[in-house]
């Protein structure tokens, strides 16, 4: 266990394989019988385990990283290179002998959105028996992600992640939580998504999911629908979201808008921030947006992570809301500079 540690992630890892694309390639990338000539293969850990958290390591903060990953290839992958970061990354990482460890193969080709093919593998069988009371110790804040594509985390209406935040908030430490895209043929579109934010969001002192996850997931109207004719984000949209979820229970609200930068709201409740901020009269009722940084994108894989990197590290270390805002789009720039997650990520 890492002792020193300020903070813990939780959720998801797997190993992700980015192929190179070259700048020719053929649009229809799956047409049957066609051998198609793509470049290597580039290859890291993935998941919220391991891009918020080796984003953080690299931030300066000390993460202690909880995932679970099978008895193989990957799973020995996934590990070894945690520890070419730092060998304690790798301590609190469950190795299963019964479940395959999770892999996506990312498919990003040039002037095209990237698509995931992804096999869950161990993630699905994470549960709230996975987070002891040992794994807490001496932590600041908790951070989970990615639990629409966790099945234990949204089965029985989400009864095992709920039961996770219940366990940290009782044990003292500020609760974080991202989702994830939800994929319309999979069980998890089936589970009922508001019913699992009304009882999981009171144990949520941060919820940073992106802004069209938590329209999806809410059954809300498409972006287009709510701002009328087009998809430009607008103060109206984002103040509906937001003050819903902090009806529901969260005290700040920071949703990723992809190109169009970074959304914060918090709750007016001093009360509420400061179980957990010690300046939370500067926090309080407070609504604010960054645009994003201009870089050349080399590729978008994991920069949401490392959006949340930014933000939670700032947190941390006790800076104001508009710096932390800031910080986070600076992040998930530096992240888009690499084709993976967290190589753009200064040191």
């Amino acid at each position: 266990m890492t002792a020193n540690s300020e903070i813990i992630i939780a959720g998801h890892v797997c190993l992700d394989l980015i192929p190179e694309f070259p700048a020719d390639t053929n649009p229809n990338l799956t047409k049957p019988g066609k051998l198609l000539t793509i470049g290597r293969v580039h290859y890291s850990t993935g998941g919220v385990v391991s891009n918020v958290g080796i984003a953080l390591h690299k931030l300066g903060l000390t993460p202690r990283l909880i995932g679970k990953v099978g008895n193989d290839l990957f799973g020995r992958t996934i590990i070894e290179y945690f520890q070419s970061f730092d060998a304690a990354l790798s301590q609190n990482i469950i190795v299963s002998g019964k479940d395959s460890t999770s892999y996506t193969i990312v498919v990003n080709p040039p002037g095209r959105d990237r698509t995931y093919w992804h096999h869950p593998g161990c993630n699905d069988s994470f549960g709230a028996d996975d987070i002891g009371l040992p794994d807490l110790y001496g932590a600041r804040l908790f951070h989970f992600g990615y639990p629409p594509i966790m099945k234990r985390m949204y089965n029985n209406d989400g009864a095992e992640l709920v039961e996770i935040f219940r366990k940290v908030k009782k044990a003292g430490l500020i609760t974080s939580l991202d989702m994830a895209s939800i994929d319309p043929n999979s069980p998890a579109e089936k589970a009922d998504w508001n019913k699992i934010l009304e009882a999981l969001l009171p144990y949520v002192d941060i919820f940073l999911p992106s802004l069209d996850e938590i329209l999806y997931m809410t059954k809300a109207q498409s972006l287009d629908q709510l701002s009328g004719t087009s998809s430009t984000i607008n103060e109206q949209i984002l103040n509906t979201i937001s003050s819903n979820l902090i009806k529901r229970g969260a005290a700040i609200v920071g949703l990723k808008l992809g190109s169009d930068g970074f959304y914060l709201r918090t709750t007016l409740d001093q009360w509420r921030l400061a179980s957990f901020i010690q300046n939370a009269a500067s926090w309080a009722g407070r609504e604010l947006l960054s645009p994003c940084f201009m870089v050349k994108e080399m590729g978008t894989t994991g920069s949401g992570d490392c959006t949340i990197a930014g933000f939670l590290a700032a947190f941390l270390n006790g800076l104001s809301p508009s710096q932390a805002i800031n910080s986070a789009v600076g992040a998930g720039a530096c992240s888009i500079e690499a084709l993976d997650a967290t190589t753009g990520i200064p040191d």
